[in-house]
């Protein structure tokens, strides 16, 4: 008896080989799309961690310098608070607000802040940071921090 070998099936064939390709490279487009938004997740969350300790650390300076009130949404200057020179509250918020404005800017792309006074019982600040965000449907993202500071 003669088989024949047409009737018999040898290994993988052609078309077996390019379809296992195909569903592999498919894999592996899928993985990678996976791994790319991974790494903008982690971008995402590290700026926003940044953007929560900028607006406590600013909140914590006004805690401390509560008498210097609406200052904190004035200007900033460079007064030489630094150095161990006598600084009125004042001066120390300004002082204050240009380093941490300048922390904002270096450690946020893009980054920019606001704080904003309301006078009252007891006063309010409205601290805010803004950095740009590639992933965000309007390109940038905003932190706000509310706290309500009483006299001392």
């Amino acid at each position: 008896m003669h088989h024949s070998s047409k009737n018999r099936q040898q290994g993988f064939g052609l078309v077996e080989s390019l379809v296992a390709l195909v569903v592999i490279s498919v894999g592996m487009i899928g993985i990678a799309a996976l791994y790319g938004q991974g790494i903008g997740a982690s971008r995402t969350a590290f700026y926003r961690t940044v953007a929560v300790n900028l607006t406590a650390d600013m909140a914590d300076r006004i805690r401390v310098n509560r008498i210097a009130g609406a200052a904190y949404a004035g200007g900033e200057g460079d007064n030489g608070c630094d150095s161990g020179d006598e600084c009125s509250p004042d001066e120390m918020a300004a002082h204050e607000l240009l380093r941490w404005n300048a922390q904002v800017q270096d450690q946020l792309p893009g980054g920019e802040s606001e704080i904003l006074f309301a006078p009252g019982t007891p006063p309010t600040y409205t601290i805010r940071v803004q950095w740009d965000e590639p992933s965000a449907e309007e390109g940038f993202v905003e932190q706000e921090l509310v706290i309500q500071i009483p006299d001392i």
